[in-house]
């Protein structure tokens, strides 16, 4: 069984998409109303920057910045540059994979990657079912290590719990990215990504008693 470990890091809109986002913040604030908007980005500049920055988790306005991966015990890789072309390469991998294993990656990174696959007119080599309560094609070591009950546990706490090494601990996390990628430390966040997938496989030995 080809099992296809993976996990993605994500941006905001583009600067193209900057007249929609706007006006999308706008609805927003109809919507919910100002005293719905958090005290601490209350202020119209900071609380439309807070709102831009929540793109990232949207597959609809977001962005892949990489996607890490790794098949079976091999080599941790990273798919990088082009969106559209990191969605083909990954779709190109993922036609033999057997099992697609993540961290909370049935409900954000898969989902991720099919919305923006859609958008990038990329067609997926799978159809995956995302069924619930069930680890095949999906096993999420987040959903399966909750028993698929309603709270949700990180990856960096669970990493901890089952004594192995955090990926946060060269201090970033995906509350950063963004900010790094600002500052040009892409690298930082490839490596980051990789991470994330290593510590995913030895959760998921740890969960199927692969000792």
């Amino acid at each position: 069984m080809n099992k296809l470990f993976l996990d993605i890091e994500t941006l905001p809109a583009n600067g193209d998409q900057m007249p929609i986002i706007k006006d999308l913040f706008e609805e927003y604030k109809k919507k919910n109303g100002k005293n719905k908007i958090p005290n601490q980005v209350r202020d119209d500049n900071t609380s439309f920057d807070s709102y831009f920055r929540s793109t990232s988790f949207s597959g609809e306005f977001g962005r892949i910045l990489c996607i890490g991966y790794a098949i079976n015990d091999q080599e941790t890789k990273c798919l990088v540059g082009d969106e559209k072309k990191m969605l083909e390469d990954f779709w190109q991998i993922a036609k033999d994979a057997d099992q697609f294993i993540g961290h909370n990656v049935m409900d954000f990174d898969l989902r991720f990657i099919y919305k923006r696959s859609i958008i990038s007119g990329v067609k997926p080599s799978r159809d995956l079912s995302f069924a619930r309560y069930r680890s095949d094609p999906i096993f999420d070591t987040m959903k399966e290590w909750e028993k698929w009950g309603a709270q949700g546990v990180s990856l960096h706490k669970l990493a901890l719990a089952l004594d192995i090494e955090s990926s946060k601990s060269d201090g970033i996390d995906g509350s950063k990215v963004y900010d790094y990628f600002l500052l040009g430390k892409v690298d930082d966040i490839y490596k980051y990504c990789k991470r994330d997938v290593e510590v995913t496989r030895k959760i998921y030995n740890r969960m199927k008693f692969n000792l």
